[in-house]
């Protein structure tokens, strides 16, 4: 499998191992070193009282997307937790696939940022986010 193909694979096999991500009904749809789109499934359980996307499930989708493309461009191994996100709700979501693609812009030593672009399946954006990132240290290996 070439590195591409590899990178997706483990971060489709991390959300899938996430019961918070598959309840969100989010996969990780492609990935480059540095930029990852994850789409997300939007059911009626993740709507508000207007019957709108509830804006805390496009702020998960835009962490999600954002966090993983810093994963993407950051060393193997290196933990990132997300310090902030601005998100800025550009029109109202409806239920049905929504995609965020995130971009890593700056993977340092010990922060790093990320963008992401949130669209409907007919590519009409609805949100902007930004988000910076604590790097450090060293994951645990599971077991």
């Amino acid at each position: 499998m070439d590195e591409s193909g590899s990178l997706l694979q483990d971060l489709r096999d991390r959300l899938s191992a996430s019961e918070f991500h598959t309840w969100a009904g989010m996969e990780v749809v492609e990935a480059s070193t540095g930029e990852v789109t994850v789409a997300m499934d939007v059911l009626d359980r993740h709507v508000n009282l207007q019957g709108l996307v509830h804006g805390g499930m496009l702020a998960i989708l835009a962490d999600t997307a954002c966090g993983l493309s810093i994963r993407s461009a950051m060393e193997a191994g290196r933990l990132h937790v997300t310090t902030d996100l601005d998100i800025h709700y550009l029109a109202p979501a409806e239920p049905g696939r929504l995609f965020g693609r995130g971009k890593a812009v700056r993977v340092g030593r010990s922060l790093a940022f990320a963008e992401v672009s949130i669209d409907d399946g007919e590519g009409r954006l609805l949100a902007r986010a930004q988000s910076r990132f604590s790097v450090s240290g060293r994951e645990t290996p599971p077991g």
